[in-house]
């Protein structure tokens, strides 16, 4: 009877490690696993024209939420809505996106298990059941024209020994490949939409006017402090009320221009339609209301008794050599971070600290016709009916005067479309910008006017 537990005891034993060595030994991977290897994850999506709709949703681990950024074609034109249908520059850059997307292959399997998710970095960012705040990785979603869904996946960790490559999953399914890929899958607002806000190079510009000033914001009465005036005159820039010892500094004007030149959105928010009708050229007179007023006011903008509007850190002028004047005006200073800052997330509880500080920004353009002269008209313009062999010396005289005019004509034509084009972009926004850019934007005149002794220690320096 001893014996015979004893050899029962030895059997149960056996079995247990058995049991133990069959759990705990290293699974190989079937040849089944490999069956899929090369093949695309998206197999009927070949038109990349066909995507119309890209949302990215990232993982913000220091507020535990997802951020969901969407960029869609409708009602003729793409608009990014996560931002107050703010106008994407995004046709292209969907369409090279989609195309990167078609491209995804399966090319490395590596896993099925659910407890390789968070390693890997495919956890879906949307997955409310999941309470750790590592491993999400980015979901990206394509659709086409008719809301179907053409492409649906898990961007995750950049896989180590793999060059180009990250771990990717389809949220439907288990398995977890390696993938070489090249596509941006970028989910930034300053990535997806016109860079150059002002669209104006440098060396367009002849006249910079800063207008240093500060409101009462009770009495709305302002303090002129100065009145900078920067005109650019055979090559080299001129300021307004200087000695005989003074120069502009052209290091820092450069860097003025080029801050201008270079010029781009942290964010954005929409103005009240009352307001933004009133700003288009086309539109006519409208009349401003108690709430555009309150729209303007918590920006940092003033309407002052007189009807100009003003802002509380002054304004910047800027001429082009045709004819186009940019106004800048620059508000309320702004912090946060990510969508709070892009689009306002979160502006009906803005604080006043955290974050990074940014600018509320309010442009206008208008047409100044002191930047294209009019030129002299021709006496007559007998030239015109006449073959060039007939021409007087009059009317040689006449037809390049009439040429160089109607040069003009066309030339003021032209900046008048530019203005009205700026305006009708221009008139919905309140733009946010960063404190860099307002800093190298907001200058006074002893940033900008210096002693030409300074000037050459500087420059020899």
């Amino acid at each position: 009877m001893y014996e015979n537990k004893k050899t029962l005891a030895f059997l149960g034993v056996a079995l247990v490690l058995a049991i133990l060595a069959f759990v705990t030994a290293p699974r190989q991977i079937t040849p089944q696993a490999f069956s899929d290897q090369g093949e695309p994850f998206f197999p009927g999506f070949t038109d990349p024209n066909s995507a119309t709709t890209l949302e990215i949703v990232s993982y913000d681990p220091g507020t535990g939420s997802a951020s969901p950024f969407k960029v869609t074609f409708d009602g003729g034109k793409w608009i990014i809505p996560s931002h107050n249908n703010y106008p994407a520059d995004a046709k292209d850059r969907l369409a090279k996106t989609a195309a990167g997307i078609i491209d995804l292959r399966r090319d490395d399997y590596r896993s099925d298990n659910v407890a390789d998710y968070e390693a890997f970095g495919v956890i879906d960012p949307l997955e409310v059941s999941a309470t750790g705040l590592t491993g999400r990785g980015t979901r990206v979603t394509v659709k086409g024209t008719d809301g179907n869904v053409l492409a649906d996946f898990i961007v995750g960790n950049a896989v180590a020994g793999m060059s180009g490559a990250r771990f990717v999953r389809v949220p439907s399914e288990k398995r977890v490949y390696a993938v070489k890929t090249n596509v941006d899958l970028s989910g930034r607002f300053e990535d997806w939409v016109e860079k150059d806000l002002l669209k104006v190079s440098k060396g367009q510009i002849d006249q910079v006017i800063l207008k240093d000033y500060s409101i009462n914001e009770r009495t709305l009465s302002v303090d002129q402090r100065d009145n900078l005036e920067l005109t650019l005159k055979d090559g080299v820039w001129k300021a307004n009320r200087t000695g005989g010892d003074q120069i502009v500094d052209s290091v820092t004007m450069q860097g003025l221009l080029t801050a201008l030149d270079e010029l781009t959105l942290a964010g954005v928010r929409t103005k009240p339609a009352g307001l933004s009708q009133s700003l288009q050229a086309s539109s006519g007179q409208h009349q401003i209301t108690q709430q555009d007023v309150a729209s303007l006011q918590s920006k940092g903008f003033y309407l002052s008794r007189d009807g100009q509007l003003l802002s509380n850190e002054g304004e910047l002028k800027v001429r082009t050599k045709q004819g186009v004047l940019y106004t800048l005006r620059f508000g309320e200073v702004l912090y946060g971070t990510g969508l709070s800052v892009s689009a306002g997330a979160d502006d009906g509880a803005q604080s006043q600290s955290g974050g990074a500080a940014n600018r509320y920004l309010f442009v206008t353009a208008n047409f100044d016709v002191s930047g294209l002269p009019e030129p002299k008209r021709p006496k007559d313009e007998l030239y015109k009916n006449k073959p060039d062999s007939l021409l007087s010396e009059a009317d040689k005289a006449n037809k390049t005067l009439g040429e160089a005019y109607d040069r003009w004509v066309r030339d003021v034509e032209s900046a008048r479309k530019t203005v009205d084009d700026l305006n009708a972009r221009f008139a919905d926004w309140y733009y946010v910008i960063s404190q860099a850019s307002f800093d190298k934007l907001h200058l006074s005149r002893k940033d900008l006017v210096v002693s030409k002794k300074k000037s050459e220690g500087k420059t020899t320096g």
